[in-house]
This record gives C-alpha cells, structure tokens and sequence, in this order.
C-alpha cells in the first residue's frame, strides 16, 4: 500500500483499493472537492482532477507538494533537526509560527510530529495538538521519497481553497465527483462542517445535470450502526466498504473494533 504525504482525519487510504473497484471504466475530469490527504486521487491517478478543500493551509500545503517537493522536503529537513537538537519547545516555537503565518511547511512538520499524527485545529482554525514525546517523526530522507512520489502522482491535479459547491461547479456529464465530506456523526473532529440539507440539496442537483457521484459516508461501526438515511432518490446503489479497525477508537479508548463505511453511487 503507498504511504500518505498528508495525514489527514478520515483518511481512505485502507480502503481506497476497494472503492477503485467501484469507480467506472472510464470518465473525463475528476473531482474531489473533500480532498483530505487525498489517498483515492493517488488510488485514480487521473491526468485531469479538480481537488479543493476550505482548509487553506491545506491546499497550500498540497500545491507545495506539487510545484515545490524538493523545497518542502527541505523546510521539513530543518524543522525536523531543530526538534532533534532543541528538544520539545522547538515544536511549540513552530506551531506558534503556523498559527501566527498558516505556513505550509510549518503544517506538514506539525502533522508528523504530533501526537499519533492527529491533525487537530480550534474554532479559530489554530493547530492545537501536543508534540508526540516518544516519537521522533518520520525521517526527513524517508518523507523526502514520499514527497517526490506525491510529486508525479498529482500533476494532473489543480489545487483550490474552496467550498465543495464552488469546487465543482464546472462538473458536466461525463465527468465524476467523489465525495468525502465530514461525516454526520463526527462533528468536531475534522475541519470544518457542512450543512446536511443543504448537501443534499447539492446531491440532487448533481442528479438533475446528470453527473456521475460517488459518496463515502457514514457506516457501521462494531455493533453501533451509524447509517444516515438517505433520501432514496439520491443514489442507486449503496455498499458497504470495509475499512479495518477504527483508528479513532483505538486511539481514544483504547479499543479496536471492525469499521464497514458507506458508499452511496447515483448510477
């Protein structure tokens, strides 16, 4: 399995293999308006993608990874030896700096050096989350290789700070929008939320243009079934994905329970 560039709350990267099966032969442009650390645009590796995000330090981050690798994998290289020589307060010196300056390569060093690698920000959109003591981070010459290999992965992809809406209002029939928005059940622990109504209002306006959808979203989780309903006229076909252990959970209580999540298709 390919190794993530960004750590990002909701990752699909263990499930990416198995949503792939369900993407059609063949479609023109590729939308991914959740882009997230963006595992199903590696998965796809389209040569013509439209990804966004309303986290700007985000998409910042991923149109470093596309136009500047070898700089970011440098700006990680010196931030990584600072924490080695310096010790902790080096972290806590750099997460100033990312909340004073929303840095990209501030954010990329944040997010491997964190605490289990969580990317966590307050209401005012500041990196809140603790140095991980017992962890180094991961090598700057082994994220180096990640980073080059992102690099010529994403080439195809254009990068925009914007809400789902507005990343694909120029969707047309032939093309696919993959979806993968905060979860309705896990308000407060990815970036930002939306508003379910009107997320489906935007699900059947992509039905009434004839564009092709594919949603992940809630799902099954051990013996708690967080199913959403969703109105029948949206999709055509719902599956089960499964995803591994939920590790979330495992972080937080300690636990370790099976993760089946929900992908809803319109065709």
């Amino acid at each position: 399995m390919f190794k993530p560039v960004i750590k990002w709350s909701g990752s699909k990267r263990s499930q990416s293999a198995k949503i792939k099966e369900f993407f059609p032969s063949s479609f023109n442009r590729y939308y991914e308006p959740f882009i997230g650390g963006g595992s199903m645009l590696y998965a796809i590796n389209p040569t013509n993608a439209v990804c966004g995000d309303i986290c700007v330090p985000l998409i910042d981050l991923w149109n470093e990874i596309k136009n500047n690798p070898a700089q970011l994998a440098e700006a990680y290289r010196l931030r990584w030896t600072r924490l080695q020589t310096e010790g902790y307060q080096a972290y806590y010196e750099i997460r100033d700096d990312f909340n004073k300056s929303r840095s990209p390569e501030d954010l990329l060093f944040l997010s491997r050096t964190c605490v289990n690698g969580l990317i966590r920000f307050n209401v005012n959109g500041d990196f809140n989350n603790s140095l991980h003591h017992t962890r180094p981070g991961i090598s700057p010459d082994s994220l180096e290789k990640i980073i080059m290999d992102w690099s010529k992965h994403i080439q195809g992809a254009e990068f925009i700070a914007a809400d789902y809406t507005i990343t694909t209002e120029t969707a047309k029939v032939g093309d696919l929008i993959y979806l993968d928005p905060p979860y309705f059940h896990t308000k407060g622990r990815y970036y930002g939320t939306i508003d379910f109504d009107a997320f489906l209002g935007y699900l059947e306006h992509l039905n009434s243009k004839g564009i092709k959808y594919m949603l992940s979203f809630d799902g099954i989780r051990g013996e708690d079934n967080f199913t959403v309903e969703l109105p029948k006229e949206l999709y055509t076909r719902h599956e089960f994905i499964p995803s591994g252990n939920s590790s979330f959970k495992k972080v937080m209580d300690k636990a370790s329970i099976q993760v089946l999540e929900s992908l809803y298709l319109n065709w």
